[in-house]
């Protein structure tokens, strides 16, 4: 399952700056290729990107593959003396700064609206230092104004979605049409929540609708983590955290500091868990969403997993690595079978039978 954050913000808050932080820390060519069936040998998607004191330095989103920490991956190949070891990965979408007017095509706003509703998340990337020698798109370094600017823009793009689609249905409603009458009553919530500058995830859904809401790919409905971009060469103003309007890391993208935070708690975010295959050949960590069971988990694999399954044999990593075998883990009983129902935890260890 691929995980891409949407790394967002005004002008010359320190994306890019971020993006080459965090690539630094990119899986190797290598693996990249595997990831994207990458069949020229090279990688031409982990690179850097220019990091310059002027707006729009970023045209193009640039892509950066990206382990997720987790040291229960290492310790379970070194138990199996794996040949390979393959972490889960976060991918990072380096996106050209917002500003004001973005949903009406100020800047390059509607371009880069579009690259973030490609991804599953947004790092919506805040300023909160004071450096006379860094310049403000608005002259003055105010990051409760900065978020507000930002999420209005995502608020009135979403207005406009939502607005055209409604007139868009009307045909369908007026035939009556059972899915159009359902998916125009969950376009006239959106529609007045976002009319109050209030972001789609603030709307009760129906389950009825969820299938609706995801295909209007709506950039409020994704989840925020705010970046809070400090550096140990300016002034910070820690004064503004209590009044963050969500979940938050704060990172130093200048000297590296708080980049595997910034890994995991994008990881958590949309309530991803990892579980393991680990064998002479590899050792793997794979991403699923919370809730999935064993067949849905097996997908990750392959197709077939779902389909063909049969029986997971399932223990908990840490539990494997005490027993020191699976036969001492299924004599103690941490070794089990477990079928169809099972809904994989966090951490386990698991061998599919199909």
């Amino acid at each position: 399952m691929s995980l891409s954050i949407g790394i967002v913000g005004l002008p010359n808050v320190g994306k890019s700056t971020l993006f080459n932080a965090l690539t630094k820390k990119s899986v190797p060519p290598h693996l990249c290729n595997e990831y994207h069936n990458n069949q020229t040998g090279k990688c031409d998607r982990c690179g850097g990107v220019p990091a310059e004191n002027y707006p729009f330095c970023t045209i193009d989103p640039s892509v950066g593959i990206v382990p997720v920490p987790d040291a229960r991956l290492s310790k379970l190949s070194k138990w199996s003396k794996s040949g390979k070891t393959i972490p889960a990965v976060v991918e990072f979408v380096d996106i050209a700064g917002l500003v004001k007017g973005a949903s009406e095509g100020q800047g390059l706003g509607n371009q880069f609206l579009s690259h973030i509703r490609e991804t599953n998340a947004i790092a919506e990337v805040v300023r909160i230092f004071e450096d006379g020698d860094i310049i403000h798109i608005d002259g003055t370094v105010e990051p409760l104004r900065d978020i507000e600017v930002i999420n209005l823009e995502l608020v009135l793009a979403d207005l406009q979605t939502v607005s055209k689609r409604l007139v868009s249905i009307e045909k369908e409603v007026k035939s009556r049409k059972k899915e159009a009458i359902i998916e125009q009553e969950l376009l006239k919530k959106l529609e007045k929540n976002l009319s109050a500058s209030q972001p789609v995830s603030t709307v009760a859904v129906e389950e009825i609708e969820q299938p609706i809401l995801r295909q209007l790919n709506l950039l409020t409905a994704k989840p925020i983590l705010y970046v809070l971009n400090t550096s140990e060469a300016g002034k910070n103003l820690e004064e503004v955290l209590p009044s963050i309007p969500g979940p938050y890391v704060k990172v130093d993208p200048v000297f590296e500091k708080g980049l595997n935070d910034l890994i995991t708690k994008s990881y958590e975010i949309l309530d991803f868990i990892t579980f393991f295959t680990t064998g002479e050949d590899e050792t793997r960590a794979w991403t699923i969403k919370r809730g999935a069971t064993a067949p849905e988990a097996g997908t990750a694999i392959h197709t077939d997993f779902r389909d063909k399954f049969i029986r997971a044999e399932v223990i908990q990593w840490d539990k494997l690595l005490a027993a020191g075998s699976l036969g001492r883990a299924r004599e103690q009983g941490f070794l089990r079978t477990e079928g169809k129902e099972y809904v994989v935890q966090d951490g386990d260890v698991i061998e599919f039978k199909i």
